[in-house]
């Protein structure tokens, strides 16, 4: 993967170019920023860079033996980490177990997320993780001599999934890693990560797409109108992942809004059977969907305050949501948003922590009873 295959970011890209010019790569480093802006084939485009036999101003060459490999994720001194999950016939699974899988993954769409990953590999109602037994795989490999690169590039996606057992045997290795060892981290929570390996790694913030830069991607890979590109371009807020989902009104989009309206409307109208059914048919969609679902009530709560606020210029709402939103916007004010939104963020760390979904899901719907309509 090339500097140019990755979607705006130029200033990040030009920065990352300029350190290999001035040998001055940092062995550790963090990637933050949105789901959806690039951050993982980042990290590979940095690290074929780096591993480039010929080497140009602005980008990998693409054409020697080291890009070549890497185009396929089959260079030998290029090694991934990724939450994986138990069964699936491993008992203690690694990331090897699912390679395969994973380059494919990447190959057909860079800017997947952790849920588009669980239903690849076919475990959409699991929690995925880096478990301790990575560990030990990951100091074999690093202390092995390279094989054909100067570098050994150890790309780790998402280590707040990883286990504190795993996180502490590597903190020696991250700290004081083997003559030419790369860490490149990708993550999406940063606060989830434990202090000790924060503080062993160079942050580097990827930010949301450039306007620009997106509407051009965009427009390469679908035929829009220019209302429909600029309104596309506007609510996925700098995501190219997000923008595909608008476009395409995914199945995950969809059924998130048919979740929000449903508990809204039930909760409102204070029916609490509907509400029992509703917890026990959204408790068996998948921690993943489930997770995805509460953070999108979040964002749908944010911007029918803003709509009732009367600033529609700062509202990020497609057409569907937009004509419900209207009608239901005026029962969210500031006597009550903070609360809801408190509340959904309860019940996303209840669930990511395996409790009882459908408990979860139905204590949240008495709460907003009372915050709909005290």
């Amino acid at each position: 993967m090339q500097f140019k295959d990755i979607i705006g970011h130029d200033a990040v890209k030009q920065r990352f170019i300029q350190t290999v010019k001035e040998n001055r790569v940092s062995h550790a480093q963090l990637l933050i920023g949105p789901k959806g802006v690039g951050k993982l084939p980042m990290a590979i485009a940095f690290a074929q860079y780096v591993s480039c036999l010929d080497k140009k101003g602005d980008d990998s060459c693409g054409v020697c033996s080291s890009c070549r490999k890497y185009e396929k994720l089959i260079h030998p001194d290029l090694h991934f980490v990724f939450p994986v999950v138990k069964g699936k016939g491993f008992t203690h699974p690694v990331s090897d177990n699912f390679i395969d899988s994973w380059r494919n993954q990447i190959q057909s769409d860079p800017y997947f997320d952790i849920g588009d990953w669980y239903r690849t590999i076919g475990v959409d109602n699991a929690q995925g993780m880096i478990y301790a037994s990575e560990s030990n795989e990951i100091i074999r490999k690093l202390n092995l001599k390279t094989y054909e690169s100067d570098y050994k590039m150890m790309i780790i996606w998402l280590p707040e999934k990883m286990h504190s057992a795993c996180a502490n045997k590597l903190l020696k290795m991250i700290e004081e890693p083997p003559v030419k060892t790369l860490f490149f981290m990708v993550a999406e929570e940063p606060d989830k990560i434990i202090q000790t390996i924060l503080s062993r790694t160079q942050l580097v913030k990827i930010p949301s797409i450039e306007p620009n830069a997106l509407s051009e991607a965009v427009n390469t890979e679908f035929n829009l109108s220019n209302q429909e590109l600029n309104n596309v371009v506007r609510l996925s807020e700098g995501s190219y992942r997000k923008a595909r989902i608008l476009i395409k009104n995914s199945d995950e989009n969809a059924a998130n809004f048919e979740n929000f309206v449903s508990i809204m409307r039930r909760c409102y109208a204070r029916n609490v059977l509907d509400i029992m059914d509703w917890a026990e048919k959204i408790a068996g969609i998948g921690r993943e969907r489930q997770k995805s679902f509460l953070n999108y009530c979040v964002r749908m709560i944010r911007e029918n305050f803003i709509l009732n606020l009367k600033h529609p210029e700062m509202v990020y709402l497609n057409g569907e949501e937009m004509n419900f939103s209207q009608r239901f916007s005026p029962f969210i004010n500031e006597d009550n948003v903070w609360m809801i939104s408190d509340e959904l963020s309860k019940a996303y760390t209840d669930i990511e922590r395996n409790a009882n979904a459908k408990i979860v899901f139905l204590d949240l719907g008495l709460k907003l009873v009372k915050l709909l309509r005290p």
